[in-house]
């Protein structure tokens, strides 16, 4: 599984309908288990980004298919980061020159 952080900020329809927010965010979880995406995490914040979620996907295809799906909907903009474990970052570096 690939893990990634989405960074979130919502769209004026966002803010405007900011009390669904959390039905939303259940909602998007059922929605990811259609694509195969696990939603670990997701969190509303303060300062640049309104929401911040971890996911687990199996593949590239499915993160990009859940965020252009879940963007479609017009109530978040993300910005998605692809994340890695120590364990991962030990085997990259292990391989570096």
């Amino acid at each position: 599984m690939v893990t990634y952080v989405v960074l979130g900020n919502f769209t004026d329809q966002g803010v405007r309908n900011v009390k669904d927010s959390p039905k939303r965010a259940e909602a998007f979880k059922e929605m990811a288990k259609s694509f195969g995406v696990t939603v670990k995490e997701i969190v509303w914040t303060q300062g640049r980004y309104d929401v911040v979620t971890v996911l687990e996907a199996p593949d590239e295809v499915a993160a990009m298919s859940l965020g252009l799906s879940v963007s479609a909907l017009g109530n978040i903009r993300s910005e998605t980061l692809r994340a890695f474990s120590a364990a991962d970052m030990t085997n990259i570096v292990s391989k570096m020159l």
